[in-house]
């Protein structure tokens, strides 16, 4: 029997008979943080935004409820989660992936028993859902649908499908004929690309704009947010922007990973739409600065919880050959996990 600290009290965890490791689950606290950020910089399944120094800048509008798993000792998985409502949690509501991070090492077995003792122990705080989102697989430096299999076994309810557009560095397509004679025309009228420094010319004359011009809503951070984040990731989060004869009319914000150079940002102004300047600023991202790379990530092209498809975009997106990848969000019954056990009886 393991022990499992919930919240001010032990609690018990019985598993099934023949089991031969002890699980403890605990909800993360700073005392912690040394221990969950070592073990997200060494996962097979994630990325620099579970680190506690970007999760936790905006700390203050969730509840945290990060979970981490020990085996004999030795922490073994984490996920990243928040209360969103008394009987449900959120895996997790500031990210846009969550889910288990897991040891390089974990394998079907483990992974299935890591699933039954996080359900277990939420179960046991009464919480009754788990709305859980996978962290799309070109993201993983090592396969992990392990966790796929013990959802397909938990009955878990596929509840949104985002569509990622994502090239495929080491087979891309051809650029299509519209997107090359926009290229071709950037090119042509002498846009400049940069790497700047600063993420306030992007933010202040273009995003701001743009989003508040043509869909009435803010960046999700602020530049101060955003210049924060940098400042504590300057290897993972970089401004390229493009410049008409000096003055800036596009950018994208990277966020970068071991496998994926991810666009978090993408806006253009009137002026850098009649020149191209977006179309040749990612030209020579995708074709050039991040040619190593194993994927470029435009990100998704779905609204309403992914019920419509944004269909200039998904055109836009295409033309540089990317391709859809599925991202997906489920919902688990917390008192589902005991349908593991029939499969957990086998591992001696």
């Amino acid at each position: 029997m393991g022990v499992i600290t919930g919240i001010g009290r032990a609690v018990p965890i019985r598993a099934p008979a023949d089991r031969v490791r002890d699980y403890v689950v605990t909800r993360y606290t700073g005392e912690l943080r040394q221990a969950w950020d070592g073990f997200i910089g060494k996962a097979k399944n994630a990325t620099f935004l579970f680190n506690r120094n970007y999760m936790d800048y905006h700390s203050e509008r969730f509840i945290d409820y990060s979970l981490m798993v020990f085996s004999e000792g030795k922490l073994v998985a984490v996920m990243p989660a928040n209360l969103c409502a008394p009987d449900t949690l959120l895996s997790h509501g500031g990210l846009t992936y969550g889910g288990l991070a897991l040891r390089r090492s974990a394998a079907l077995d483990e992974v299935l028993e890591i699933l039954y003792h996080v359900l277990f122990y939420l179960q046991s705080q009464g919480i009754s859902r788990l709305l859980y989102k996978q962290v799309p697989r070109f993201y993983n430096t090592l396969p992990d649908d392990d966790i796929g299999y013990g959802l397909f076994l938990l009955d878990a309810r596929l509840y949104r499908r985002d569509c990622a557009l994502v090239v495929n560095q080491a087979d891309r397509l051809r650029f299509s004929k519209c997107r090359s004679r926009w290229i071709n025309k950037g090119r042509r009228l002498g846009v400049q690309v940069a790497q700047d420094k600063s993420f306030v010319p992007f933010w202040e004359q273009v995003l701001v704009p743009r989003l508040a011009s043509r869909y009435h809503v803010q960046p999700t951070h602020s530049v101060e947010e955003i210049t924060l984040l940098a400042l504590r990731f300057p290897e993972n989060i970089k401004q390229f922007s493009a410049y008409d004869h000096g003055e800036i009319v596009a950018g994208t914000t990277i966020y970068e990973t071991p496998t994926v150079a991810h666009a978090q940002y993408i806006a253009v102004s009137e002026k850098g739409a009649e020149v191209g300047a977006l179309d040749y600023l990612f030209s020579w991202l995708i074709q050039e600065r991040y040619q190593t790379k194993q994927y470029f990530d435009f990100g998704i092209c779905n609204e309403r919880d992914s019920h419509l498809v944004n269909h200039g975009l998904l055109h836009w997106k295409q033309g540089f050959s990317a391709r859809s990848v599925a991202h997906d969000f489920y919902e688990i019954r917390t008192d589902k996990c005991h349908e593991l056990i029939p499969v957990l009886q086998g591992r001696i």
